[in-house]
C-alpha cells in the first residue's frame, strides 16, 4: 500500500498541474471507484465540472484537491491506485477508472487519470470543515489561501504525520504513555500518527533498535524521541528516492518507479545479514502481515 512518501511524491507531481485548473469534463469508467463519494451530496461529475482546483494537499496517506466551491476532491490510492498526468489523446492507461479533463492557465489542456488495478482506492467530492486546531489541514507545498485551514470531513479523524510542521510531539508522547499495545501497532494507528505503513514502520524500528512488540507505554521519553527521529529520517530518505516500488503498481504521476527499495535495511531483507551486527534478519508474522527485524539489535525487553 502506498505510504506517506509515495503519496507525497504524487502530491508534489500533480500540484503544478492542478493549481488554478478548471475541470472541463469528468469521465467515470468504474463506479466502484466512487464508493467513498456520498451521492446525497450531489453527482460526482457535476460537483467538479466547470469549477477550479486550488492546489494539492496531503495528510498522511490522504490526498485532496481543494475546489473553489468550498469542497475538495479527496483521493485515496488504496493498495494500487495511481494518479497519472497525460496529454489529451494519449492511449488509455491500463485499469483506468476515472479521468478528469483539465484546462490549466500555464500548461493548457491536461488529463488527470486515476488508474487502480485492485479498485481499493477511490475519488470523492467531500465537504471541507475547519481544522480542530485552527492550523493548516495538511502539507500543501507553497499552497496558501482560505482553504489551507480546512480539511475534508473524511480526513478529519486522521492524525498529523511526523513530517507535518504542526505535528505535536509533546501531545504524541503523552498519548503514547497510555498505550499498552506493541509499538508497531501504535505506529500503524492512523489516529495517533498518520502516513506510516508496514514498510516504514519496520525500517524506523530497526533504525531505533526497538522490537515491534515492545509495549508503547514501556518506552522512555528518550526512546520515543529517538523513534520519531528515525521515522522522520526514513520518510525523508524515501521521499528523496521517489518512494518505494516493488512492482509496477506504485509509480509517480509520470509513470516512474521509486528507488527506496534498494536502501531498505530490514523490510524484505530476511536471511540477509543485519547491517549493524551481521545477524540474519528474520521475518515474523504480525497482524496478518509480516515484521522484519534483527533478533539481536531489536530484542524484546
Amino acid at each position: 500500500m502506498p505510504e506517506l512518501p509515495e503519496v507525497e511524491v504524487v502530491r508534489a507531481g500533480v500540484e503544478p498541474a492542478v493549481t488554478g485548473a478548471t475541470v472541463t469534463a469528468v469521465e467515470i469508467f468504474e463506479p466502484r471507484s466512487l464508493r467513498r463519494h456520498d451521492p446525497l451530496s450531489g453527482p460526482f461529475a457535476e460537483q467538479l465540472e466547470g469549477n477550479v482546483l486550488l492546489g494539492a494537499v496531503r495528510r498522511g496517506k490522504f490526498l485532496w484537491l481543494p475546489i473553489d466551491t468550498g469542497r475538495a476532491l479527496v483521493i485515496h490510492l488504496g493498495m494500487s491506485g495511481q494518479v497519472l498526468l497525460r496529454e489529451p489523446g494519449s492511449a488509455a492507461d491500463r485499469q483506468l477508472r476515472i479521468r478528469l479533463h483539465l484546462d490549466q492557465p500555464d500548461h493548457g489542456e491536461l488529463w488527470l487519470n486515476f488508474a487502480d488495478q485492485r479498485i481499493f482506492g477511490s475519488m470523492a467530492v467531500d465537504r471541507m470543515q475547519p481544522t480542530a486546531d485552527g492550523r493548516p489541514g495538511g502539507f500543501a507545498g507553497a499552497g496558501v489561501g482560505a482553504w489551507s485551514r480546512l480539511i475534508p470531513g473524511q480526513v478529519a479523524h486522521i492524525a498529523r504525520d511526523p513530517l507535518d510542521p504542526d505535528f505535536g510531539t509533546d501531545a504524541a508522547l503523552s498519548a503514547l504513555a497510555r498505550r499498552g499495545s506493541g509499538i508497531k501497532r501504535v505506529l500503524l494507528d492512523q489516529t495517533w500518527v498518520s502516513g506510516i505503513g508496514n514498510i516504514y514502520a519496520d525500517e524506523a524500528l530497526f533504525a531505533a533498535g526497538l522490537h515491534y512488540d515492545q509495549p508503547a507505554s514501556s518506552l522512555s521519553r528518550a526512546e520515543v524521541i529517538r523513534l520519531l527521529d528515525a521515522v522522520r529520517t526514513v520518510l525523508q530518505r524515501a521521499l528523496a528516492e521517489g518512494g518505494t516500488s516493488f512492482d509496477a503498481q506504485y509509480v509517480n504521476v509520470n509513470g516512474q518507479s521509486g528507488y527506496f527499495s534498494h536502501s531498505l535495511a530490514a523490510y524484505g531483507q530476511q536471511g540477509k545479514p543485519c547491517p549493524r551486527c551481521g545477524t540474519p534478519i528474520v521475518r515474523e508474522q504480525f497482524m496478518n502481515r509480516s515484521s522484519h527485524l534483527c533478533p539481536v539489535c531489536q530484542r524484546l525487553r
